[in-house]
């Protein structure tokens, strides 16, 4: 359909996409602190995962689906969780749990929805595009129609756990 402006996604309830939310020199000074992490292969449910990964603050198991006390949240990692924090309007110190995870060439996520203990999903591509696809948890609202597709570097997309999105 040829339209005379662009139509915008209509995302999920509880859903926020800023695209571009970091600096080129924030992404540079996170991508080297990053560099410097041990991480380490991801295991899921019992099966190594196609990614590498760290977790702070705290951890949550996929094997056991326990949440447990993890490492404190490195030092640079800082000056991001306050941007956030002052675009959301929360405290730095409600941030539970850090996450990185890398990602090889080619390596794909496929669909699912995020932890249970988290009410608040921020997430965040770094030297690379990203798509970020998202469908209806419902099944019977699934269809090819109701995927909707985000892509960018730098990008903040945020959802409300609960919203079910």
């Amino acid at each position: 359909m040829n339209t005379l402006f662009p139509i915008e996604p209509q995302l999920p309830e509880g859903f926020l996409y800023m695209p571009d939310f970091i600096t080129g020199q924030e992404e540079s000074e996170l991508a080297t602190g990053i560099s410097k992490l041990d991480l380490e292969t991801f295991i899921f449910q019992g099966f190594e995962a196609k990614r590498k990964a760290a977790s702070f603050g705290f951890d949550y198991s996929f094997n056991k689906r326990t949440l447990t006390k993890g490492k404190d949240i490195p030092s640079f990692f800082v000056p991001l969780i306050n941007k956030v924090s002052e675009k959301l309007l929360i405290k730095p110190q409600d941030f539970a749990e850090l996450l990185v995870l890398e990602y090889p060439v080619g390596a794909v996520i496929n669909w699912h929805r995020d932890a249970p203990p988290f009410d608040i999903i921020i997430g965040l591509s770094l030297m690379a595009d990203c798509t970020f696809r998202l469908r209806p948890q419902d099944k019977l609202k699934q269809g090819r129609g109701s995927i909707i597709s985000l892509a960018g570097k730098k990008a903040f997309p945020l959802c409300n756990a609960r919203s079910g999105s």
